[in-house]
């Protein structure tokens, strides 16, 4: 085992730390984060919905789903002002933090992004009148602003925005002898980069619209989006995520923050299509999503961690581990983790090594081929992840009462896992402790 962690601590180690510190993946991750209010307002709605749906059809409670039909139709008007336009959202707040940390101009490089998507994306839609589809020439479709829109506002605004970077670093400003406020200064000195970096834009999308007769939104919907999401789909994929993402978190690093813009890029989009087609009445779509990996492995937090508190409270010996682990147990509750990893700590810990790995493992790929049988519905909202273990799955499972079975089941696969090495962590503490020196008595 000492080879394999010094094999990942020579390659993966600094590959890992390269990813973490690249300016676009970072801005990527920061933008997706931004944007959770939106997620997680839009899922609230959702699950307004289904629980007055719920009572009326499972408890018979007609009346009072009449009387809350109010808080349905608000519920739609939050849905649509919020979540049906996640990519114009993602958008903005991916020009702004790639902009920023690229150290221009954040507002006209938030601008830019939304600009480039509005011009990628197609400016007609379809509606049906009388049985007859007829097309709308200059309207969006509100689909290309959500879920199907993702991957074009990464593209563009990241082209967009790189190259109002570009220019704005080469000092393509309009120089002025006035002396005028900060404000219209700095709009002024982004006018021209932002300028050049539009028209760019839209002479690349002129372009592609010119030689295929498509939109490049349309296009990359169906040729990049869709298989990629459609590759996350699959198990050897969902394991080797949550592998790499244990893998860093071994050596001290956020997993979840390296690879948040794969994480979030595949399985976010799956999740936002779920929770698209339930809220339109639709059963869910897809199996594993970015919140399967939350509610049915990293209870605790990444690792499943709130379990080794568990077997350390239950079966260990040692006092200075017991009170490790009764200090992180109320953050390892609400999936905060750092406390026991950092501090018992399990980073950089041989002896942890194994369960640390394979206790999250085990538990996505019995989640997932339990989801895949139909014994428990895929996750369809987004909670926030301090939601405890039990109550998260249920909600994001819509209400599901196998989510908390199957859930209960994972923590005690995890509780297995994590015992031995519990014990066995005891016993080479106890044999490495210094021994107590007698003096011999006359």
């Amino acid at each position: 085992m000492s080879r394999l962690v010094d094999w990942l601590e020579d390659y993966v180690l600094p590959l890992a730390s390269k990813l973490g510190q690249t300016r676009w993946l970072v801005s990527l991750r920061d933008a997706f984060v931004s944007v959770m209010p939106i997620t997680i307002a839009g899922s609230v709605a959702l699950l307004v919905k289904s629980l007055i749906a719920a009572a009326k059809t499972n408890l018979g409670w007609k009346t009072f789903a009449w009387a809350m039909q109010p808080l349905v139709l608000i519920s739609d008007v939050v849905w649509r002002g919020t979540f049906a336009l996640f990519a114009l959202f993602l958008a903005l707040s991916l020009g702004y933090h790639l902009a920023k940390n690229f150290e221009v101009d954040p507002i006209t490089g938030a601008i830019v992004s939304v600009s480039s998507l509005a011009m990628s994306i197609a400016n007609f839609t379809q509606i049906t009148i009388a049985g007859q589809n007829i097309s709308v020439r200059h309207a969006f479709d509100t689909k290309q602003l959500s879920t199907t829109g993702i991957f074009t506002a990464i593209l563009f605004g990241s082209i967009g925005v790189g190259l109002f970077v570009i220019c704005y670093k080469a000092r393509l400003k309009i120089r002025l002898s006035a002396n005028l406020p900060e404000a219209q200064q700095r709009a002024f000195d982004s006018l021209l980069p932002a300028l050049i970096a539009i028209f760019g834009v839209g002479a690349i999308n002129f372009i592609f619209q010119f030689t295929t007769g498509t939109y490049f939104g349309n296009w990359l919907l169906n040729s990049i989006q869709l298989p990629l999401v459609k590759m996350g789909q699959g198990f050897g994929m969902v394991m080797l995520v949550t592998f790499l993402i244990q893998v860093f978190w071994f050596f001290g690093i956020n997993g979840l923050s390296v690879l948040a813009p794969i994480l979030d890029s595949i399985w976010l989009t799956a999740q936002n299509v779920n929770i698209t087609a339930v809220c339109g009445g639709n059963p869910a779509p897809l199996l594993w999503v970015r919140g399967s990996f939350d509610v049915f492995a990293w209870f605790g937090g990444a690792g499943g961690t709130l379990m080794l508190i568990v077997a350390i409270l239950l079966f260990s010996k040692r006092s200075d581990y017991r009170t490790i682990a009764k200090v992180a147990l109320a953050p390892g509750v609400f999936n905060i983790n750092e406390p026991i990893v950092l501090g018992l700590p399990v980073v950089l810990n041989p002896v942890y090594f194994i369960p640390f790995i394979v206790a999250p493992m085990v538990n996505v790929a019995f989640s997932y081929w339990v989801t895949m049988m139909g014994l428990v519905n895929p996750v369809q909202a987004a909670i926030p992840t301090i939601i405890p273990p039990i109550i998260g799955p249920f909600l994001a499972c819509n209400y599901d009462w196998r989510a908390i079975v199957l859930s209960v089941i994972n923590m005690l696969i995890a509780l297995a896992i994590w015992t031995p090495f519990v014990l066995a962590a005891d016993k080479i503490a106890d044999a490495n402790s210094p021994r107590p020196y007698f003096t011999r008595q006359y």
